[in-house]
């Protein structure tokens, strides 16, 4: 991809000096695919716009990352991890176990998660979130009772939703998207449609019920996608009844392909993101690895480049891409700008 040049003023935010040394003089990371493209762009204006090299951006996950993230310290390890979910308590400590003490929280902004199918293909406009729990769900309630999941169609179990064999590709286990998706569609479908509680009823305490709200059916109806969101894409391509999740930013660079469906009667858009009408959104992270910082050229400047006004802002080239402009930003700076790690003030 081609960016212009950014203006001078933008560039002072950088005391751009490249005199650090180390055996490895790029900055690495890997991680989420949700994040991918917002940090592809940066990376790129980064390498473009200073005497630094492009940094080498690396998808796989959010878990991915923030496991190769945890193992360790030195230049053959990554200096941050991309997520687009907050780090786990159980990845904080995999990272102290292996000497990576002193992380750096850095929240970049928001994102919408939607439902979007083929252009051409059926009237998908609006789902709730027990319309997806009955789709995909491992066990429903169906005349009554709890049972395991034998829906064919949409139009089953809601008659306003079409009458066309379910076929859902969700976010793999390793992805960030997975957890949020997972948390604000399946747990919150569950519970609406009275699953948790016949579940509940037959004698489930409420964390082993919770953890099966959590399950997908396993007859293909709900395939896992655990590559990025170009292979759900490319799904969806090939199925015209199929229903992909994907990332606001993405869905908003591909609306020749795509057409979304609203959530809770709410469209998603930046605007219903920001303002947390649309009931489906969450953070998106960085992880640094203070220990690198002074050690691998750039690293604290590229985190500054990053969170920037200039791109990072309402109007920089990450909202441009659907980023929704992360209102604490000047907090976000001044963390940077200190090497504030999480759990410290300092």
């Amino acid at each position: 991809m081609s960016f212009t040049k950014l203006s001078t003023s933008a560039l002072a935010i950088l005391a751009v000096s490249a005199t650090a040394a180390a055996a490895r003089d790029n900055v690495q990371v890997a991680g989420s695919s949700t994040v991918l493209p917002y940090a592809s762009i940066v990376a790129e204006l980064f390498g473009d716009n200073t005497d630094f090299p492009t940094p080498v951006i690396e998808s796989g996950g959010s878990s991915s990352g923030l496991k190769r993230f945890c193992e360790g310290v030195g230049e053959n390890t990554i200096d941050i991890a991309n997520a687009s979910r907050a780090i786990r308590e159980s990845e904080i400590k995999a990272c102290a176990d292996n000497g990576v003490t002193d992380i750096m929280e850095v929240r970049i902004g928001y994102d919408g998660i939607v439902f979007a199918s083929q252009q051409s293909g059926p009237a998908f406009t609006g789902f709730q979130p027990a319309d997806i729990y009955n789709a995909i769900g491992a066990q429903v309630m169906k005349d009554g009772a709890l049972v395991d999941n034998s829906f064919q169609n949409w139009a089953e179990f809601n008659a306003d939703l079409p009458d066309v064999e379910i076929a859902m590709f969700i976010p793999g286990t390793k992805h960030g998207t997975r957890e949020v998706f997972e948390e604000k569609v399946l747990l919150d479908g569950c519970e609406v449609t009275g699953a948790m509680e016949a579940m509940m009823a037959a004698g489930m305490s409420e964390d082993d019920a919770e953890d099966a709200c959590l399950d997908v059916r396993q007859d293909g109806k709900s395939v896992d996608i655990d590559g990025d969101y170009t292979e759900t894409l490319a799904r969806i391509d090939a199925n015209t009844n199929g229903i992909g999740v994907f990332g606001l930013s993405f869905y908003e660079n591909n609306q020749d392909k795509l057409k979304v469906a609203t959530m809770g009667g709410i469209a998603p858009s930046t605007e219903t993101v920001a303002s947390g009408e649309y009931p489906v959104s969450r953070p998106l992270f960085f992880y640094i690895k203070k220990a690198h910082i002074g050690v691998i050229p750039g690293l604290k400047e590229y985190a500054q480049f990053f969170m920037a006004d200039e791109i990072a802002g309402a109007n920089g080239p990450l909202a441009n891409y659907g980023l929704v402009s992360d209102p604490e930003l000047a907090e976000t700076q001044k963390l940077i700008a200190d090497e504030v790690t999480m759990g410290s003030n300092s």
